[in-house]
């Protein structure tokens, strides 16, 4: 009987062990070839772009480069990897990415179905709708007969018609891949009205020769909440990305900043939970296979959550994003990141 549950436990040890090989190695990956392969949008002005000078940035951008510092201790070893609604599921099961992170709706099909790990919401979202001013068009629900355009291979193309069923309208659809597609589209009046995540419509608009002249109807007709995600399986993997996202969150409530974070990494305050998240204390980068300063390095990439909103979406930017269900939750939004021990 003894033998019997030695031989058990031997069985389960190696078990636990073949899968804990099998989780390591994406960052196994990731760090031999000293670069992170990051999925990102074709182009989207304040979540992922490339800049006059060709580098990326935006909202979503900042993830990977958190998530490079975090497991390279470099922001800017990450190679960009542009996906359309329609190609970047396959980028990332094919393993062409380590991660997907393109204002992509977390939803159960995606979880289960396509066999993906969503590890957060980087931005609370919901579908809605733009269309020239001078329709004089003030309601969704004055959009019957309409021609939309509506990227393909997305979450919008469901909400649309489940939108229109339960109104009792039509609509005529009009596919497009990308965003730059349907802005060249819809400002060509191939379409009435354009419809995709309210932030997404916010950065297009920014864009416009004459922003004034469009207007993002009221209805929010959906619920979008926007993350990074990875493959199903690649669990080690999943927690680093989701932890180097909480990390983010949490510094914006701990007051943990770009600026200050080298100087209270320097010895342990008087907060234990900032002390674990700074590696000051404890063991939690050991844990997910890091250094000690993994998350410091995630914040020295580019700020906290809230100096990553307001420096790319925020309202001092052309996007103009409110803070809004994306503030911390000690503010009335649903942003809120696990304890750190």
């Amino acid at each position: 009987m003894k033998t019997s549950v030695f031989l058990g436990v031997l069985a389960a040890s190696g078990l636990t062990a073949g899968i804990a090989s099998a989780q390591s190695e994406t960052l196994q990956e990731v760090q031999d070839r000293g670069t992170l392969n990051c999925g990102v949008s074709t182009g989207l002005t304040g979540f992922s772009s490339p800049n006059s000078n060709g580098e990326w940035e935006g909202f979503d951008v900042a993830v990977c480069r958190a998530v490079a510092g975090a497991v390279l201790g470099d922001p800017q070893a990450v190679e960009f990897v542009p996906t359309t609604g329609q190609t970047r599921f396959t980028a990332l099961s094919s393993g062409e990415i380590d991660v997907l992170a393109r204002n992509t709706t977390w939803t159960f099909s995606r979880d289960n179905d396509l066999k993906f790990e969503f590890t957060g919401v980087n931005y609370y979202d919901g579908q809605g709708f733009i269309i020239p001013k001078d329709l004089g068009v003030s309601s969704a629900k004055e959009l019957d007969g309409a021609t939309v355009c509506i990227q393909t291979g997305t979450t919008t193309e469901l909400n649309l018609a489940d939108y229109f069923r339960s109104n009792n309208m039509e609509y005529e659809p009009v596919p497009i891949e990308t965003n730059a597609e349907a802005q060249q589209q819809y400002l060509a009046g191939a379409c009435d009205v354009y419809t995709t995540d309210a932030s997404g419509l916010a950065a297009t608009r920014a864009t416009f020769e004459d922003p004034s002249a469009h207007v993002i109807l009221p209805e929010i007709i959906s619920k979008e909440p926007l993350g990074p995600l990875v493959r199903h399986g690649d669990n080690e993997w999943g927690d680093i990305v989701r932890w180097t996202l909480n990390a983010l969150i949490a510094a914006e409530e701990y007051g943990v900043t770009s600026a200050n974070v080298q100087d209270m990494a320097s010895s342990a305050g008087d907060n234990p939970e900032v002390n674990r998240l700074l590696g000051t204390e404890g063991d939690l980068g050991a844990m997910i296979g890091l250094d000690a300063d993994w998350a410091v390095q995630a914040i020295l990439a580019g700020g906290n959550y809230g100096e990553i909103f307001e420096r790319n979406i925020g309202e001092t930017t052309p996007v103009g994003l409110a803070r809004g269900l994306n503030a911390q939750w000690t503010d009335g939004g649903l942003l809120y990141a696990p304890p750190f021990r």
